[in-house]
């Protein structure tokens, strides 16, 4: 979702405009690091657990090919100077590649908008100005420094910016929702093929919305991510309702819910992911089993509500989420050839299953599906460009191992 991000824009056209403009560029000042967030719970056996890669659920738009809108006689001159292009393009690489912004934003890299946050670069959340700078960014974001990461300017104070986040929001209602309120009360439906333009990228409606929501949600702003992803939620169950339960608007659905589940949990709000979580495989059950992104998300997020179970001490609820996340998958490798990835999801939850299993007492049962799941991993082959599997496969191997191992040591009598 991130294709077709070039060209940034200078310092002072990123967001707002200091009030002394020869500050608005980096400086050499030191810039301090931002806080780390705090570590959360590992989850049961979760270094074998395959986690949801924030995929978009909605169909990609490539960017306009530019062109496509010039006119059949720009296309001969192209050709009649096309060789003098190349030969100037080898006297420029000749003379040395141009430098780079240790940031990342010169102008051969990234894009970020006017109305993005620069730190997270995502839509602009909450917005906050830095005193005496008056550099904005998300308040989640800029809370974590001392030092304006635009300027270098000691922070003296943050204060909201309601005029700019107004801009923000008025932009989002306007330009980014399938659906938008008018001054009039009523609701007009926007056209459905026409894209969000923004930084110089072509997105559809809902795929703009998630993208800043990845965005937010990678620089730890959970609550920017939250709003964007719950929004883009509120829009599709709105064409739900229009529609009828299509398999396009279910899968939207289940994959946007299940992000959210995603956020509520990085936010330590349990009981919130599970709905979301829940919400996700409910929509995603009504589809046919036969497509793997779909059958791999609705695998995932019931293992998910496994782990949040676990968490709770609920080992019986555990059980059963991770039992029906291992049906899912069994199902997957019985009516899908060359499957090799989805052999070791299944090995996967045949051990989540055996960890419940012995954590409530049923050594044999555990023992069984650890085992079980040794014979599938030992029988699976893999091509030799599959290094990276072969990898994982190693590892959850030699964990099952271990497992068996430690059942075996606690078994032997003591001399």
């Amino acid at each position: 979702m991130e294709k077709g991000m070039v060209a940034a824009v200078k310092a002072t056209d990123i967001i707002g405009r200091g009030k002394n403009r020869k500050n608005t560029s980096l400086s050499g000042k030191k810039i301090k690091k931002a806080q780390k967030p705090k570590n959360t719970r590992p989850s049961p056996s979760s270094r074998f657990l395959i986690n949801m890669k924030p995929v978009c659920p909605f169909v990609k738009a490539a960017r306009p090919d530019d062109n496509t809108s010039k006119k059949s006689g720009e296309n001969s001159i192209k050709h009649q100077v096309e060789p003098d292009n190349k030969l100037k393009k080898e006297v420029n690489d000749s003379a040395g590649t141009l430098p780079k912004c240790p940031f990342g934003y010169d102008s051969q890299t990234f894009k970020i908008g006017p109305l993005s946050c620069m730190i997270c670069q995502a839509l602009l959340f909450e917005s906050s100005k830095c005193m005496p700078c008056s550099h904005a960014f998300c308040k989640a974001c800029i809370s974590r420094f001392n030092d304006c990461p635009l300027c270098g300017a000691d922070i003296v104070k943050i204060e909201p910016d309601a005029k700019l986040q107004g801009v923000v929001d008025r932009f989002i209602e306007g330009h980014a929702r399938i659906k938008r309120s008018l001054s009039s009360g009523k609701q007009e439906e926007a056209t459905e093929n026409k894209p969000v333009i923004y930084e110089d990228v072509s997105l559809e409606r809902g795929s703009f919305l998630v993208q800043q929501a990845m965005r937010a949600f990678r620089a730890q702003n959970l609550e920017s991510a939250k709003s964007r992803l719950g929004i883009c939620a509120e829009d599709i169950r709105g064409q739900l309702e229009k529609e009828g339960n299509t398999s396009d608007l279910c899968s939207q659905l289940g994959a946007v819910l299940g992000m959210l589940g995603d956020c509520c949990r990085a936010m330590g709000d349990a009981s919130s992911a599970i709905t979301y979580f829940e919400e996700s495989v409910e929509f995603l059950s009504k589809l046919p089993k036969d497509d793997l992104e779909i059958a791999h998300t609705l695998s995932v997020s019931l293992n998910k509500i496994g782990d949040l179970k676990y968490y709770d001490g609920d080992l019986q609820a555990a059980r059963s989420y991770y039992y029906q996340s291992l049906n899912v998958r069994r199902d997957v490798i019985k009516h899908t050839s060359n499957v090799q990835s989805q052999v070791l999801d299944v090995a996967v939850s045949l051990a989540k299953v055996a960890d419940a299993d012995r954590n409530l007492g049923d050594e044999k049962l555990a023992t069984d599906g650890f085992q079980e799941a040794i014979d599938l991993l030992e029988s699976l082959s893999l091509n030799s460009e599959a290094s990276g599997l072969e990898k994982r496969r190693q590892s959850v191997l030699d964990f099952l191992r271990s497992q068996l191992a430690d059942k075996q040591e606690h078994a032997e009598p003591t001399v």
